[in-house]
């Protein structure tokens, strides 16, 4: 199961509302969708136990099972937000299984995804000449966190300036996912979001 989630906060109305997206088929082309109201300018989720237990159960309507493998993907969360997303709803998260069974215990990973960075990343053609990455491209090493498990991945081509990257930092995983599957993952994930009525998770 991939999951989306992400919170609009429409200040002229002084509202938050979070978003929540979960894919209900192995091929991820059919998906569960549920918004929550919340406090305005409130980033973390507290209704997230209740659309994630809402996409469990239909995940097991479509299949008669539920899920052994579970990637969450977490938009809008700022450094100084990644330790709360891992204590406040990893836990919310959690405690959903408990739900279904005492017995089910699925691997789970969560990704933070930030979009609005500084970060610039540029590749050397010729020997002297800088160009953007092509799509698709990743940096793993070297302008990377110190004690993060995280990555830089270019998923669109511009035509004029600088490819913005979208950095994703793996807040929680017990999935033993090797960084080269995790990467690899996002991609697809990205190029299929015309499934999506919400729009691209990256």
């Amino acid at each position: 199961m991939v999951i989306g989630i992400d919170v609009y906060h429409d200040k002229s109305k002084g509202r938050s509302v979070g978003g929540f997206v979960a894919s209900v088929n192995t091929s991820s082309t059919r998906w569960y969708s549920r918004v929550c109201f919340q406090l305005p300018g409130q980033e973390l989720m507290d209704g997230l136990c209740t659309c994630f237990t809402a996409s469990l159960r239909k995940y097991h309507d479509v299949n008669n099972c539920l899920p052994d493998r579970i990637v969450v993907f977490r938009d809008g969360v700022g450094d100084g937000q990644m330790k709360i997303v891992e204590e406040y709803e990893v836990e919310q998260l959690q405690k959903c299984f408990l739900t279904f069974s005492p017995d089910y215990k699925p691997k789970m990973s969560v990704v933070v995804v930030q979009k609005r960075i500084n970060t610039r990343l540029l590749q050397v053609q010729n020997g002297s000449q800088f160009d953007n990455p092509a799509p698709g491209a990743i940096l793993d090493h070297t302008v990377t966190r110190v004690g993060w498990y995280d990555f830089f991945l270019v998923s669109q081509h511009v035509r004029q300036g600088t490819v913005s990257p979208t950095h994703y930092v793996v807040v929680y995983d017990n999935s033993n996912f090797k960084p080269d599957y995790m990467q690899r993952l996002k991609l697809p994930v990205i190029l299929d979001h015309g499934s999506l009525t919400c729009g691209p998770l990256g």
